[in-house]
């Protein structure tokens, strides 16, 4: 299932248009798809005892970990460690490689468990989970595993649901962009097809998220940075690619002087201005488009409610 449905990338594109926070409609996602993932997760346990499986440690090991059925991520999930963190630990994500990291964490984990609640004699919590008339009892220690492997989990979503909506939104916001402005078809290049080399001529290459052709059909490098004022080094990677067009939802002062020093135009949606900046790249860059009026409200709500957007993900 894709993490992002097309109603919340049209309200994505509409707090970005509007110069808006988006943030609130990400966390909402990430809030949803992790609730979601826990009342599987407690089903699972609770399916376990209608078979009559005794939930002990041990068997949370056989059946979360060492289960040959389950994904490799679900595994380290399960044991309380990311794929991130086994990638820098040993050098490599192969599934074996992934069960032996998670079996080594999740004896980790529970002689940790097992110290926390030697220091903690009188604590005890327990968790019951109900589901089809049938309840389900973990201990203190296995409901700390619990605890902390949907913490991990969460975790993995977020960074997920950030990255997704950085990548899931680069089209849709400049095709926007472009109805907005009337930019003939023959100048807008959203394939997604080609790999562009570094302007200095390295040997490293990278997908584009847009271009744009001006008047001679000259190729125009757009980026898409959904980033705040708090990670300026987002805007130094971009000014790094030789970027022709760059669009971001907010830029610090710091990065609004580099743009303009390495002339890399720049289109900040929460400003004062917005997206109607993108009018004068346009002239600047020789991009043609409809000069004679500015989009108003109504135009942007019907580009926002424009499907074809959104048709490449669905």
């Amino acid at each position: 299932m894709e993490m992002f449905t097309q109603t919340a990338l049209k309200n994505v594109l509409e707090a970005l248009l509007m110069g808006q926070d988006y943030r609130n409609e990400v966390t909402g996602v990430i809030t949803d798809q992790f609730l979601r993932y826990c009342i599987e997760f407690f089903k699972v346990i609770v399916e376990t005892k209608i078979d009559d499986k005794r939930i002990t440690l041990d068997w949370y090991k056989e059946h979360f970990i060492n289960n040959p059925d389950l994904k490799k991520d679900e595994i380290a999930i399960n044991s309380g460690i990311n794929m991130k963190t086994i990638q820098n630990q040993r050098g490599s994500t192969l599934k074996s490689i992934v069960i032996d990291a998670s079996n080594e964490n999740y004896e980790d984990l529970k002689n940790i468990i097992s110290e926390l609640i030697s220091t903690e004699p009188d604590l005890d919590i327990k968790m019951t989970i109900r589901y089809n008339n049938v309840s389900v009892e973990l201990t203190l220690n296995e409901t700390l595993v619990v605890v902390n492997s949907l913490a991990v989990k969460r975790a993995a979503i977020r960074g997920g649901a950030w990255s997704a909506i950085g990548k899931n939104i680069e089209k849709p916001l400049m095709l926007a962009l472009c109805k907005l402005y009337s930019v003939p078809s023959d100048y807008v290049d959203d394939s997604y097809t080609k790999v562009d080399y570094v302007r200095d001529e390295t040997a490293y290459s990278r997908e584009i998220d847009f271009y744009l052709k001006d008047e001679y059909f000259n190729e125009l490098l757009c980026e898409v940075k959904l980033m705040g004022k708090g990670n300026p080094e987002s805007a130094d990677a971009v000014i790094a690619r030789g970027t022709d067009i760059f669009v971001a939802d907010t830029l610090s002062e710091t990065n609004r002087r580099q743009l303009d020093d390495l002339d890399v135009n720049w289109i900040e949606l929460r400003s004062d201005i917005g997206f109607r900046k993108f009018k004068s790249v346009l002239e600047k860059c020789k991009v043609p488009h409809d000069t004679s009026r500015e989009p108003d409200i109504n135009d942007v709500l019907e580009v926002i409610n424009d499907k074809t957007l959104y048709s490449s993900y669905y």
